[in-house]
């Protein structure tokens, strides 16, 4: 797997706050957890919601090598993302 070109590590970013845990009363009120949506009720056990911090989600990070392996998963992302994500 190789990364984008010129790709700079971003540091510690904030999990978004609908992907985390949320254990307290007081992490449901700050909305931790809100608004997710678990794979496994979706067709297929996908589902389309933002995974990476609001500074990372429109960037490639990954791209594609020509190998079988790569090929069949950049195959099976763009079956799953269709057009919201260009691989």
């Amino acid at each position: 797997m190789a990364l984008e070109p010129g790709y700079a590590k971003p540091g510690n970013l904030p999990v978004p706050l609908h992907l985390r845990n949320a254990p307290t009363k007081l992490m449901k009120q700050l909305g931790y957890g809100e608004k997710y949506k678990y794979a496994h009720d979706y067709p297929g056990n996908f589902v389309k919601q933002q995974f990476l911090p609001d500074e990372l989600k429109d960037r490639r990070i990954w791209e594609p090598q020509l190998n079988p392996a790569e090929q069949k998963h950049k195959e099976r992302m763009q079956q799953l993302w269709g057009e919201e994500k260009k691989w």
